[in-house]
C-alpha cells in the first residue's frame, strides 16, 4: 500500500487480514496482545493514514481484476448510528434522525456480471454531519448537498474501472436529474425511478407504459430481507419505452440540458403472495432496449444491487458489528470503517467461492503464494473423493476450500458458514506469513 511509510503499509495489509479472518473490529481483538492493540491504535491515528489513501489503494486491486470485464458497480449508502452509545464521542455531528451522533458510509462496489462475484471496493465516502440548519435543499446547489454523493460514485467507477465495461446501479435515493446529465460518458445507468417525472411530451413519467403491451414475462429472484428470510421467486411482466424527462424546474439552466432520453423498463409482478407486496420496479437506464431479452438483462443487473446489502449487514450487526464499535475519535472511526469495508468484502468472497467460482485466486491472494496453496490443499485433502479439493488451483474456490479445510470443515454435512471461513482464513494467512519468511531467508 501506498501510503508514504512501508511500515504503515505492511500494518494495513495486516489490519485487514485480521478483520477478514476474526471477524471483528474490536481493536484488542484484532491486536491479539496488548502491544498489538497498541499498534492498530497508532495505525488509526497515524498521519499518513486516511480513508481516501486506504480506499485509493483498495480500489487499485479491485481495477486490476476488473480489467477486460463487463463490470456492475453497485453504490449507496448506510448510516452508522450510536444511539445508546454515544458518551465520550468526539467529532461527529448528528445522524439521520437528527440528534443521535453518527456517521454515514457510501461505497461503490464491483460485481462480475458473468459470475455476479463480489470482485472488491472500487470507491467510498465516508463523512458526518454539520450541526446546524442548513439551506433549503431546493435552493441549494447540487455540489453543496449530500446527493453530489452519487455522481462522485460514478465518476470514481468510470475512472478506477477504465479497463473495464462499467454499468451503474443504484437506488430510488440517486434518482437525480444531474446524475443523468453529468455521468461519465462511458458508464451507462440503472436507476431505480423514485419521482414521478413529467415527460417533455406531457405526461407523467410513471403512467407511460400504462398502455403499453408486456415484452414477456420472467422469473426474478427476490433478495432476502434479513436473517431467516431465503428470498423468493417473483413471476413478472416486463414493459419497455424511450421517455424523454423534463428538468426540474429548480435545476440550473446553464448547467444540465432542457430534456434527456431515456429507457423506462418497468417489471410488474404478478400473482404475488398473499402476505407479501407485489414487486414492482420502475427502472430508468441509458441502456437502449429493443428487445425482451434486453429489457430482461437491465431487471436482472439491477437485481444484483443487494449485494452491496450484504456488505453492510457484514459491516454491522450481522458480521463485524461497526456500530458498536468502542472508538470514539471521529477519524479514527472513520479509517476503521475504510479498513472494516475491505474485510466484509474479503469474507463474502470467501463465502461466496465455497461451492465453486470462476474468479482466479487473486482476488484475495497474491500469485506468489500458487505453490504454497497447491501444497496445503494436498496436506489437507483426505482419502475419499468427497475430501478431495474439486477446484482448479488458480481460482477463488481453491482458496475457499483451502480456508474451510482449516476452519474444521469435514468435506461433508452443510457447506461452511462465514465463522468457519473466518477462522480457516486466520490459519491460512498464519501459513502464508510463515512460508514468506522462509523464501526470503
Amino acid at each position: 500500500m501506498s501510503f508514504g511509510d512501508i511500515r504503515v503499509a505492511e500494518r494495513a495489509d495486516w489490519l485487514i487480514e485480521r478483520v477478514a479472518a476474526t471477524g471483528t473490529l474490536v481493536l484488542r481483538k484484532l491486536g491479539e496482545t496488548r502491544a498489538g492493540e497498541k499498534a492498530v491504535h497508532r495505525f488509526l491515528s497515524s498521519p499518513y493514514v486516511s480513508v481516501e489513501r486506504l480506499v485509493e489503494t483498495v480500489a487499485a486491486r479491485t481495477a486490476v481484476q476488473c480489467a477486460g470485464q463487463h463490470i456492475l458497480a453497485v453504490q449507496d449508502t448506510t448510516e452508522i448510528n450510536f444511539s445508546g452509545r454515544d458518551k465520550k464521542r468526539r467529532g461527529f455531528g448528528p445522524g439521520g434522525n437528527g440528534k443521535t451522533p453518527g456517521f454515514f458510509i457510501h461505497p461503490v462496489i464491483a460485481i462480475d456480471v458473468a459470475t455476479e462475484a463480489v470482485v472488491g471496493l472500487v470507491d467510498a465516502a465516508i463523512w458526518t454531519r454539520a450541526s446546524g440548519r442548513v439551506g433549503a435543499r431546493r435552493s441549494r446547489p447540487l455540489e453543496d448537498k449530500e446527493s453530489e454523493r452519487w455522481l462522485l460514485g460514478c465518476q470514481a467507477a468510470a475512472s478506477v474501472l477504465a479497463d473495464a465495461r462499467v454499468t451503474m446501479v443504484s437506488d430510488r435515493e440517486s434518482d437525480i436529474y444531474q446524475l443523468f446529465a453529468c455521468k461519465p460518458a462511458r458508464l451507462d445507468l440503472i436507476v431505480r425511478a423514485s419521482q414521478d417525472r413529467g415527460l417533455a411530451e406531457g405526461g407523467l413519467l410513471f403512467a407511460a407504459l400504462a398502455q403499453t403491451n408486456a415484452l414477456c414475462s420472467g422469473d426474478v429472484r427476490v433478495a432476502p430481507r434479513g436473517p431467516g428470510d431465503k428470498g423468493r421467486i417473483a413471476k413478472v411482466e416486463l414493459r419497455a419505452a424511450t421517455v424523454r424527462i423534463k428538468r426540474p424546474r429548480m435545476a440550473r439552466r446553464d448547467e444540465v440540458p432542457a430534456t434527456i432520453e431515456l429507457t423506462l423498463v418497468e417489471a410488474r409482478e404478478v400473482d404475488a403472495p398473499s402476505d407479501k407486496a407485489a414487486l414492482l420496479w420502475r427502472l430508468l437506464t441509458t441502456l437502449p432496449i429493443a428487445t425482451a431479452a434486453q429489457a430482461n438483462e437491465v431487471v436482472q443487473l439491477y437485481r444484483m444491487r443487494w449485494r452491496i446489502e450484504q456488505v453492510f449487514r457484514a459491516l454491522k450487526s450481522d458480521g463485524l458489528a461497526l456500530n458498536d464499535s468502542q472508538v470514539i475519535d471521529a477519524h479514527r472511526m472513520f479509517n476503521l470503517a475504510a479498513v472494516g469495508l475491505a474485510g466484509a468484502i474479503r469474507t463474502i468472497q470467501l463465502v461466496d467461492a465455497r461451492d465453486g467460482s470462476s474468479r482466479p485466486a487473486t482476488d484475495v491472494i497474491d500469485a506468489r503464494f500458487a505453490g504454497a496453496l497447491e501444497r496445503l490443499s494436498r496436506k489437507l485433502e483426505g482419502k475419499t473423493q468427497r475430501q478431495k479439493n474439486p477446484h482448479p488451483s488458480d481460482g477463488l474456490a481453491f482458496v475457499a476450500w483451502i480456508a474451510a479445510r482449516l476452519g474444521g470443515w469435514n468435506c461433508y454435512y452443510k457447506p461452511p458458514g462465514p465463522k468457519t471461513m473466518r477462522d480457516g482464513w486466520n490459519r491460512l494467512a498464519a501459513n502464508l506469513e510463515g512460508y514468506a519468511l522462509a523464501i526470503e531467508q
